[in-house]
């Protein structure tokens, strides 16, 4: 087995890590937007599914095509931020199984079965999107989740004739810890929320 993370792993993932409003000028590399999702793809999905894509968005122009399509509070963050990842989900996954999990016909698990792929794709799509955010935090980035955008504007232009959906924003780079954050705020202890039977 291996041994737990230390605490500052643990803080870096998940106890001292925020979402950020606020990005400082730095740069964050293709190579390490690639690192990030080459870790995010590790993660377990059903059937080995793996539904989420990604639109990593850095360029000025493909800022300028995401733009109108934001939340009127969430210009501003997303446009200075170094990227923003669209994670959506391709809800043709299905197509993949062939590939992604060889040891049996999955894709007839599938095909025809329109609860079933949407069910999945967005559990799975969902999860992946939880990962990429992990990642990019083991890396040593700074996360600014979101949604507030139309989906329907971001699909028509970054997925056009495909069957992928966006999901929710990410922006990625190194958060300025001196501007817009915000307290933590509170969360439900084990016993408001869990159980053990």
């Amino acid at each position: 087995m291996s041994a737990p993370l230390t605490d500052a792993s643990l803080d870096q993932l998940f106890r001292t890590a925020r979402t950020f409003n606020a990005w400082q000028d730095r740069e964050v590399t293709d190579e390490q937007l690639r690192q990030v999702y080459d870790l995010a793809k590790m993660g377990p999905t059903a059937a080995n599914s793996s539904p989420m894509r990604v639109c990593f968005i850095k360029s000025k122009d493909a800022k300028a095509r995401l733009k109108p399509f934001l939340s009127e509070n969430n210009v501003e963050k997303t446009m200075q931020a170094p990227a923003t990842a669209i994670v959506a989900t391709d809800f043709a996954f299905y197509e993949q199984l062939p590939k992604l999990f060889p040891h049996a016909d999955a894709r007839s698990w599938f095909v025809g079965n329109e609860p079933l792929i949407q069910a999945a794709g967005t559990r799975n799509g969902s999860l992946q999107g939880a990962y990429l955010i992990l990642a990019a935090r083991s890396l040593g980035l700074d996360c600014g989740p979101m949604s507030g955008f139309d989906q329907a504007g971001v699909d028509a232009e970054f997925f056009a004739g495909t069957q992928v959906k966006s999901n929710f924003l990410v922006n990625i780079g190194y958060g300025d810890p001196d501007k817009n954050l915000f307290g933590r705020l509170p969360r439900l202890d084990f016993d408001e929320a869990a159980q053990i039977l």
